[in-house]
């Protein structure tokens, strides 16, 4: 695992910035560093050693070093392909899963991408053609972002790095800033940085003459076949697992493994047989700790557990940090116990495994229930549950009113994933400035589009795997382990196992009795009933009761009353969703967080504060 930068030649002191730009991504790789420039390019590296440590430093080079190479991630087999490249008279130089891309785009060009099985974010320079190829893997695990600013293009692993480039202009996208507040993460290619994009998921680009054209690759395709009984379908799950896990192993350093409360996590731990499991929780209260399951689960796989509690003081003064890592705001509390978890693993390993992609290809949130829900209210005719809706609307919100809202609802219209923050109503009430940010439907209908013959809980799956995935599961994967030096490995998120999800027929996905079905049975070969078919939680993290603390209230109230909310909110609006939820006439803790965290990644991005400085002070 590792990080690299890079961008065109058209400045006279291009070894100089190229090493600011790799300095500030060290943490992607602190073990070495390397770097390539010509007249036109200039290519910086940062390495993590994982596999091949004594000899596969980057960049490398062909054998005639026309083409140069960037990586960062692991190709799981890259030991089949090279015996292939290696017989088609290919000459490598090191014993590193890296090579394999460099020699293996030179034989098969684009055809190599859907060859490969791993997660990966590379470029590829081409001397002779003056060409540089960069693709970013299947479901978007490694991040490949980016800029065009005048005549010069610069791309890398974060966006951070672009900053000490002299030709980078920094100005906020207020667009990104609106789609944020409804999502809690930025769900288009752009980012929260004018001019700076994201590679998607399951996508190659080519740039060359100053042009630069952006092609998918592969797509998931959900093509459900019902001919093959359950237990077919759980033979299946276990073996391509099993093997999933395994290939997840290659390692020449020591694995890990997370561990919640979970099936997803005890599922990969208990099959992954690795020495230690990883976990965090918050006080005492069972509601935001899973230490003690993790430690009871950890004994029954015969694993040592190493464990710690955060304390709200620890949560609170690294949010700087945390928001600096992350490049863009991202509204997700589980983030800040990412972050915790993956520091106390990186004191003893250097790669973990993780459970996260479980949810999205085996359908595993409950919200995926809700379509099965209470089948005789979908006998009503439409017009006139949408009229009801409409009516329910204005009512106080509790629960069973807003399953009348909800319900007057298109899927389409009620679903945007797993976060809805604010409605585009809800947005422009509270925002100062004004954009032209699309309604949430015009970010998620061309997703719908793709799968409109299919059934309502494939939508569902189908939209998260693209949006919710990729901007909030997995860029808090990726920036958190990466933050403190650590590779995380999701075997859920394979390509080999994705080609058994997408083929299981709804009725083996989501019941009326449990979520991601087919799959927790399998889970069952590994562990016991309890874990397998306990109930979808997610990373229980205790903001809502923060928040009515009074000491981390007057924290919150005093960012929601800065010069920087005040040049973006009407901070009047804000500070009543806080004050609301503090006296309890609404649990606005979601939303009072969303808005939070933007403050506090615009302080670090955009004041003259350090990153690592606290933004406030705990009394």
């Amino acid at each position: 695992m590792c990080g690299y930068v890079g961008f065109t030649n058209t400045i006279d002191n291009s070894n100089i910035v190229l090493n600011e730009m790799m300095d500030l991504i060290k943490h992607r790789g602190p073990d070495s560093d390397g770097a390539y420039i010509d007249e036109d390019i200039a290519l910086g590296f940062r390495r993590l050693s994982i596999i091949d440590l004594s000899t596969g430093d980057q960049p490398i080079y062909n054998e005639d070093s026309t083409k140069v190479l960037l990586f960062n991630g692991e190709i799981y087999n890259f030991q089949d392909i090279r015996e292939k490249l290696v017989s088609a008279g290919h000459i490598f130089k090191t014993k590193s899963d890296s090579e394999v891309l460099l020699h293996g785009y030179e034989e098969y060009g684009k055809s190599l991408l859907n060859m490969l099985r791993g997660m990966f974010s590379f470029v590829i320079w081409d001397k002779n053609k003056k060409e540089l190829f960069g693709a970013r893997d299947f479901f978007g695990i490694k991040p490949l972002y980016y800029a065009v600013m005048g005549d010069t293009f610069m791309f890398g692993s974060e966006i951070k790095s672009f900053l000490a480039h002299p030709k980078f202009v920094k100005e906020l996208n207020e667009t990104a800033l609106e789609n944020y507040l409804t999502f809690q993460y930025s769900p288009t290619t752009e980012t929260f940085f004018k001019n700076v994009c994201k590679l998607p998921a399951a996508h190659c680009f080519t740039y060359k003459d100053g042009k630069l054209s952006v092609e998918r690759y592969w797509e998931v395709k959900f093509d459900e076949d019902n001919k093959p009984q359950l237990e077919d379908w759980v033979n299946e799950i276990s073996d391509i697992f099993k093997n999933s896990v395994e290939a997840h192993k290659i390692s020449d350093v020591e694995v890990g493994s997370f561990l919640s409360s979970g099936v997803d996590s005890s599922y990969v731990a208990a099959v992954a047989n690795v020495d230690k499991t990883f976990t965090v929780g918050f006080g005492e209260d069972e509601r935001y700790n899973e230490i003690g399951y993790a430690k009871e689960f950890s004994k029954y796989i015969g694993k040592e557990n190493i464990s710690k509690v955060i304390t709200a003081e620890e949560f609170w003064n690294n949010l700087s940090k945390i928001q600096y890592h992350m490049d863009e705001p991202l509204a997700d509390p589980a983030a800040v116990a990412l972050y915790f978890v993956c520091n106390k693993a990186s004191e003893y390993v250097k790669v973990v495994l993780s459970g996260e992609g479980a949810d999205e290809i085996f359908g595993g949130y409950n919200i995926y229930k809700e379509p099965s829900s209470a089948p005789a209210y979908n006998i009503i005719p439409r017009p006139v549950r949408r009229a009801i809706g409409n009516v329910a609307k204005k009512l106080p919100q509790k629960r069973g009113i807003n399953f009348l809202v909800r319900r007057g609802k298109d899927l389409e219209e009620r679903f945007i994933g797993n976060a809805y923050m604010f409605t585009e109503e809800e947005r422009k009430a509270i925002l100062k400035i004004k954009t032209s940010a699309p309604a949430p439907t015009e970010i998620t209908m061309p997703f719908y589009d793709k799968v409109k013959d299919k059934d309502a809980v494939t939508k569902m799956q189908y939209l998260d795997l693209h949006l919710w995935m990729t901007g909030d599961i997995l860029l808090k994967a990726d920036k958190m382990s990466m933050a403190n030096s650590l590779e995380l490995r999701v075997p859920f998120l394979d390509k080999e196992v994705m080609s058994v999800a997408e083929k299981i027929p709804t009725k083996y996905r989501v019941t009326k009795e449990n979520t991601k079905f087919a799959m927790r049975m399998a889970a069952l070969r590994a562990c016991p009933p309890q874990t397998a078919n306990k109930k979808k939680l997610g990373f229980p993290v205790p903001t809502r009761v923060w928040l009515k603390d009074d000491k981390y209230y007057n924290i919150v109230k005093e960012k929601f009353n800065s010069d920087i909310a005040k040049k973006f909110f009407d901070t009047d609006a804000i500070t009543k969703y806080l004050d609301d939820h503090k006296e309890g006439k609404a649990d606005n803790s979601r939303k009072v967080w969303t808005i939070f965290v933007f403050l506090i990644w615009y302080e670090v991005y955009f004041s003259d504060k350090k990153p690592n400085e606290n933004l406030f002070k705990l009394v």
